[in-house]
């Protein structure tokens, strides 16, 4: 790691993580806020020995020693943030790139470059995940199965298993310790971005890459795009060198916001997710709803299926926004199948669960009670009628995993 931990081998609970990581060093510094780097690149004056630390980097990808060379190959800021996302996964590294979709690129390319081009993985996942995959436009191939199937869908050539659990956008969740066994000696992508550290960490069951979609919880404020994959060093060592080449490096001040995003973490999503499990309570009792998809590991996302016009419930919120994305403190609502499963194949995506009539709704922070007056109003109906429905839902209770 990155020399930003001295305190790595001392048991710390989650929340104190989330504050301290990637900091460990500052107050010896005199700092209290981590500094932002800008630099894109570095002085040196002994050109001998940087050449050394470049061949180096070249054969293994691990993180040069001394001062910063250039900013494809890394940044003290992005190596903060990688620092404390590694420390909340319990993973030995992690690498930090501009996108989520960069992260998940990178991995594929690892696998590829070491020729093996297959994919095993279980819908649904990410729509664009999704696409990337079935498109084979970085040169793989996929076979989609369900958990129990992975085993019998492993092939000599077969690279990497992913899941993501919950999933985007059903919440369907895998039992990942089952899924890691069925892998075998296949490396299992585990996408954690729905859940975050807070809720599960991927790794502790055997996934050997754990990835997020940093722009949605670990930002959490809707004002930075980023992706990280959280795993051993060897595999850390190889997505550098991917980075390096392809140049899907995370801006400084991206990392910056990202580790300030990671110190209220835990505060944020559970304040969230108790909204979260309230609101799928009551929509689960509504005679609008036909159904409701709520995770049983918990968790600030909640899909259902609406009874009328999910396009008007899209139309009619004014409190709550109607975009995509997801993670932030105020509350999204979108229609997947218009919008972040549209590239799916239809039949693919239906047979997902991702039905013409689910709305996935990521819940922020606002009360909860405006928030359920604003979803309230936007079902349509009268008024009295939600309002009259009892809130103990009891076989109705939300759906758990689908």
């Amino acid at each position: 790691m990155s020399g930003y931990d001295d305190a790595r081998t001392a048991a710390r609970a989650l929340a104190t993580e989330a504050v301290h990581a990637g900091r460990d060093d500052l107050a010896r510094q005199g700092l209290h806020a981590p500094p932002i780097d800008l630099s894109t690149t570095y002085p040196s004056y002994d050109s001998r020995g940087e050449a050394a630390r470049i061949d180096a980097f070249a054969a293994t990808g691990a993180e040069p020693d001394g001062p910063p060379v250039y900013g494809r190959l890394g940044n003290p800021t992005v190596a903060r943030f990688e620092t404390a996302l590694a420390r909340l996964e319990g993973t030995d590294a992690a690498v930090a790139f501009a996108s989520g979709m960069a992260a998940l690129s990178a991995v594929l390319l690892v696998r590829a470059s070491m020729g093996l081009r297959h994919v095993v993985a279980v819908r649904p996942l990410y729509g664009c995940s999704d696409h990337l995959l079935t498109a084979g436009l970085l040169g793989s191939e996929v076979t989609w199965t369900d958990p129990a199937g992975i085993a019998d869908a492993l092939r000599p050539d077969t690279g990497l298993v992913m899941v993501e659990t919950p999933a985007n956008p059903t919440l369907a969740e895998v039992d990942l310790r089952a899924v890691a066994h069925a892998c075998g000696s296949v490396p299992l992508l585990a996408d954690n971005t729905f859940a975050t550290p807070v809720l599960q960490r991927p790794a502790e069951h055997g996934a050997r890459l754990v990835l997020h979609s940093a722009t949605k919880y670990l930002g959490g404020h809707g004002d930075v795009m980023a992706g990280v994959v959280a795993c051993d060093e060897e595999l850390a060592g190889r997505l550098r060198q991917i980075r390096f080449a392809t140049g899907g490096v995370l801006h400084p001040l991206a990392g910056y916001l990202l580790l300030r995003g990671l110190a209220t973490l835990p505060v944020r999503m559970r304040a969230a997710s108790e909204s979260a499990a309230e609101l799928a309570r009551r929509l689960a009792a509504d005679p609008r709803v036909a159904r409701v998809h709520y995770p049983r590991i918990g968790g600030a996302m909640v899909a259902f299926e609406v009874k009328g016009d999910p396009h008007e419930v899209i139309a009619g919120v004014r409190l709550i926004t109607p975009a995509v994305s997801l993670g932030s403190v105020d509350t999204l609502i979108q229609h997947p199948a218009s919008i972040s499963h549209r590239i799916v194949d239809a039949d693919a995506r239906r047979g997902a669960g991702v039905s013409d009539r689910l709305l996935r709704m990521s819940v922020g922070l606002e009360d909860v009670d405006d928030l359920w007056a604003d979803l309230g109003q936007a079902l349509g109906g009268t008024a009295s009628e939600a309002d009259a429905t009892s809130y103990d839902t009891g076989t109705r209770a939300p759906a758990g995993a689908h």
